[in-house]
């Protein structure tokens, strides 16, 4: 009799993408297993007219999928990984982390359009975006948007926004690389810490065999740095705070980490450059020292 793994996922368009990559991945591993979908509404997906940080932070993105891992209605669930809360219910760890995809923020027009209107203001998601986008451009105006990818582009099409700050790796799985105006490079917006990531979770003890040909020891790494700098600042979705590292080679990881005063007062960034098996210690220290100023 065949095994079957039911994975749990939100129910957006990209979401539903990104959980199917993970279930062609179990394929591959060991083609008797059988995967089944189970899509979910969560609490984030539900409350639109609010910014994450007046209704309880980026938890409500899993909230919904982990109660069904913890009641056994899914094996699986797959997230975004920057969407995981810094600290995780260790009866729910996770078990494998997809390859990276690019990292980058991008700048998106309304369809058509060749030049930014910066009269209009710009949709961004996070205080992390926002706060760095208005250190670029001083003489713009910053306005939250909430929704899945399609519901912002029919918000800035439809002539609410001039433009939107989005992360490429979701428009990339979504095939609308099309849609991107400008790539921002890591010097100008620090991208959220795990960005471009696929985080798999299930309850503790299950067997990851399955997930052999899913998990990414790299991305791993780096994300772990970067979570580490961000719990350490305890960073939240209402938080500016963002980390990311690269691996420079098989032994040297690089960290970039940004540090912002409770005030909004005093932004400070930093990297750093140290050997990968010290990685998550180094960005501990890193997150201390801009937090303290140096």
């Amino acid at each position: 009799m065949s095994k079957i793994i039911r994975v749990g996922s939100r129910e957006s368009k990209l979401a539903v993408i990104q959980s199917e990559m993970v279930m062609q991945a179990i394929h591959a591993a060991d083609p008797s297993i059988k995967t089944e979908l189970v899509t979910m509404k969560t609490t984030g997906d539900k409350i639109l007219d609010r910014t994450l940080d007046q209704v309880g932070g980026k938890g409500l993105f899993v909230k919904e999928l982990d109660r069904a891992l913890l009641a056994g209605e899914v094996d699986l669930t797959v997230h975004s990984m920057k969407d995981l809360p810094t600290q995780l219910n260790p009866a729910l760890p996770v078990v494998a982390v997809s390859g990276r995809e690019t990292p980058y923020d991008v700048l998106v027009l309304p369809e058509g359009c060749e030049n930014w209107d910066q009269t209009k203001p710009v949709g961004c998601a996070s205080a992390r975006r926002a706060i760095q986008l208005k250190a670029l451009y001083p003489g713009i105006t910053v306005r939250s948007v909430r929704g899945n990818i399609q519901t912002r582009l029919k918000k800035l099409d439809s002539g609410e926004y001039g433009a939107l700050v989005l992360a490429q790796a979701g428009l990339h799985r979504l095939g609308l690389d099309h849609r991107i105006h400008r790539v921002f490079t890591p010097e100008e917006i620090i991208p959220s810490a795990c960005q471009g990531i696929l985080a798999v979770q299930a309850w503790e003890g299950f067997d990851t065999t399955c997930l052999s040909k899913f998990h990414d020891a790299d991305a791993w790494t780096c994300a772990q740095a970067e979570r580490a700098f961000i719990r350490t600042l305890d960073g939240g979705c209402s938080s500016p705070v963002a980390a990311f590292a690269r691996l420079t080679d098989c032994d040297t990881l690089t960290l970039t980490g940004l540090y912002v005063s409770e005030d909004r007062s005093c932004m400070r960034t930093e990297t750093i450059v140290c050997p990968r098996a010290d990685s998550v210690q180094c960005a501990v220290q890193l997150a201390l020292r801009l937090k303290n100023g140096g």
